[in-house]
């Protein structure tokens, strides 16, 4: 749905991206995660055909985006990182002025404007001023505008930066019906538990360039520090315990030990034999795997703490 080959573009002096390839299949969740200035928006503004890039080429949803930029707009809708909502309108003037500007006739606008309401759990408020609306209402309606023209594929800019939790879990359960409902998301985000709740496949950007590109589980296998958690009743069988496996970390006060390894389901198994042929129980066993904080540390170098500055 999204292909992009050799993809450049500077300012000035500045390489923002220097060279990225993409390829996005229909109906998945896609996010790209970077630290701020690492290239993300362009990437969004080059694809949603609001800039052009230096150099490569880009198709989206079968067009052409040097040639067929109008075919590509047709197909897409964008939900920027500051809401495009008019506070003087109401959430149902909001969207049947998007209905009117993407030349909607009435009664089809009329039902369109009704069935989104409806699904973004707007009904209620439909008729006051977007500027009553608390900010994961005014997140909801801006997404609500975007869908409008049915669009097949919905580029995301951090939509849900400044949310509370409750409001971003919300955010998160429409995004992934838009994705079973067959449409392609482009998501870009500085929270990483957002992209590995949602998406299917995850690129890290770093610099204007592709550093990784996988799963969410992938990507963490790429890192070391999982390890197995066992805890044990005693000192008694935690001493006999790490005799037994060797190398491990000891929590004497916690009467546990920690294997490492990648905890998966033959590693948990020869452990386990292990321990069971010498006659050692344990109380409980956790299975810790390194997160997507752990994988942008190792692959751009910064904590995650510093991506949100």
């Amino acid at each position: 749905m999204i292909a992009a080959a050799g993809l450049r573009k500077s300012f000035g002096d500045k390489v923002v991206l220097d060279g990225i390839d993409l390829d996005i299949a229909e109906g998945t969740i896609f996010s790209m995660l970077g630290p701020n200035g690492a290239g993300k928006t362009t990437t969004v503004r080059i694809l949603s055909t609001l800039i052009r890039p230096d150099s490569g080429t880009v198709s989206v949803a079968g067009h052409d985006l040097a040639t067929r930029p109008d075919a590509v707009r047709a197909a897409i809708g964008v939900t920027g990182q500051f809401s495009a909502v008019d506070n003087l309108l109401t959430g149902a003037e909001n969207l049947a002025m998007m209905a009117g500007l993407l030349r909607l006739d009435r009664r089809h606008r009329d039902r369109r404007v009704a069935g989104l309401l409806d699904q973004f759990d707007l009904a209620d408020a439909a008729g006051k001023p977007a500027s009553t609306y608390s900010g994961g209402m005014r997140r909801r309606l801006d997404l609500a505008m975007t869908l409008v023209g049915s669009p097949k594929v919905i580029f995301l800019d951090e939509p849900t930066t400044g949310l509370d939790p409750r409001s971003r879990r919300a955010m998160w359960d429409r995004i992934r019906e838009l994705a079973v409902g067959g449409v392609t998301i482009f998501l870009t985000t500085q929270y990483l538990e957002e992209a590995d709740r949602l998406a299917d496949r995850i690129v890290v950007l770093d610099q204007g360039r592709i550093v990784a590109d996988g799963t969410a589980a992938e990507l963490k296998r790429r890192v070391p520090g999982g390890h197995i958690r066992l805890q044990f009743a005693d000192s008694a069988r935690l001493r006999a315990a790490r005799s037994v496996l060797g190398a491990a970390r000891v929590h004497e006060d916690a009467l546990a030990l920690e294997v490492p390894g990648a905890g998966d389901v033959r590693a948990l198994r020869d452990l386990l034999d292990r321990l069971d042929a010498a006659a050692i129980e344990i109380d409980a066993l956790s299975v810790h795997t390194p997160d997507l904080d752990d994988v942008f540390l190792a692959l751009t170098g910064r904590p995650v703490e510093e991506v949100a500055r």
